[in-house]
């Protein structure tokens, strides 16, 4: 028996709930804001000050610096991925 129309619109909303809560209030409130995976703002400043620490560190020789630009630039290219790994290791599917 198939699902009715309300039952799927249900079941996405509440989907939509579980998976990025700050865009489904602001759809009910009635002023949408970007979903996640649209929403870089913080990527760009992870990525700018951490490039900005490499800049540094390169031009004053000091490893410390080198080390946190490097990594930090890493952590901020990582922030651009719109559809990170779930957590709790892969799905197993059965094939039924």
């Amino acid at each position: 028996m198939p699902q009715s129309d309300n039952q799927r619109l249900v079941d996405l909303a509440a989907r939509i709930e579980q998976d990025d809560p700050h865009f489904a209030r602001s759809l009910s409130s009635g002023r949408p804001t970007r979903p996640r995976e649209y929403r870089r703002a913080r990527a760009w400043w992870v990525l700018g000050s951490g490039l900005v620490l490499l800049t540094i560190g390169l031009i004053m020789p000091d490893g410390l610096l080198i080390a946190t630009g490097l990594v930090l630039s890493g952590i901020g290219a990582q922030l651009f991925d719109p559809y990170p790994p779930q957590r709790g290791g892969r799905e197993r599917h059965s094939a039924r």
